[in-house]
């Protein structure tokens, strides 16, 4: 779990719809970038900042590459 502190209005808000709404959401902090669901979100005791706790996604797996179809003729003299 990442716990994050914020004093921005707009990102609390952004971050609590997100967990309504059950998106993930990504979080940037000092270089580094969390992106995950979020758990909770708590108004601290003085009312100025916010404590969400963020639970990462795993990284996703690159996709193996798509195999292409093989060429098959139809134009043979059967079927012309």
């Amino acid at each position: 779990m990442f716990i994050y502190q914020t004093t921005d209005r707009k990102e609390a808000r952004r971050l609590r719809i997100a967990q309504f709404n059950a998106r993930p959401a990504t979080v940037r902090s000092a270089g580094a970038t969390v992106t995950g669901r979020v758990r909770s979100i708590v108004e601290s005791e003085s009312g100025a900042a916010w404590v969400v706790t963020i639970v990462p996604d795993a990284p996703k797996s690159a996709a193996p590459a798509m195999r292409r179809a093989p060429r098959m003729c139809l134009a043979t003299e059967d079927y012309l």
